[in-house]
C-alpha cells in the first residue's frame, strides 16, 4: 500500500470533520418545530438552505479531492475518525451556538476554507 501524501490527507480529514460538525448542526434544526426563531425568519431560511447546498457541494469536492489525491484505506480511516470524533468536538460547544446561525456559517466558512487549501495542495 502507496503511504498518503500528509498534507492531502490533513486537509480531507479537517473536511470530513468541518462537514460532520456541519451536519449534526444541521440536523438539530429539522424538523421545522424545532427551529430557532433566529432560523424561521426569510433571512434565516436563507442562511439554513443556502449552507446546506454549499456544504453538500463541498461533500463532493472533498471525496473528488480524496478519490484523486489519497489511497482508499487512507481516506477511508481517516474520514471514518472524523466522523466518530464529531460528535465529541461538538458537544462542550454552547447550545447557542450550535442552535442558531452562528454555527452553521461557521462550519461552512471554514470548510470553504479548507476546500480552497485542498486545491493549493492540489495545485
Amino acid at each position: 500500500m502507496a503511504l498518503p501524501s500528509f498534507p492531502h490527507l490533513a486537509v480531507f480529514m479537517a473536511l470530513v470533520l468541518v462537514l460532520s460538525l456541519y451536519g449534526l448542526t444541521v440536523s438539530g434544526h429539522f424538523p421545522k418545530e424545532h427551529r430557532s426563531d433566529a432560523l424561521k425568519t426569510a433571512a434565516g431560511r436563507l442562511v439554513l438552505w443556502g449552507t446546506l447546498v454549499l456544504c453538500a457541494g463541498l461533500a463532493i469536492v472533498s471525496l473528488a479531492f480524496a478519490w484523486q489525491y489519497l489511497p482508499l484505506p487512507s481516506a477511508i480511516i481517516g474520514g471514518g475518525a472524523m466522523l466518530l470524533f464529531a460528535p465529541l468536538l461538538l458537544q462542550p460547544l454552547p447550545d447557542t451556538f450550535v442552535d442558531g446561525r452562528r454555527g452553521l456559517l461557521t462550519f461552512t466558512l471554514v470548510g470553504v476554507g479548507l476546500a480552497l487549501a485542498a486545491q493549493t495542495i492540489a495545485a
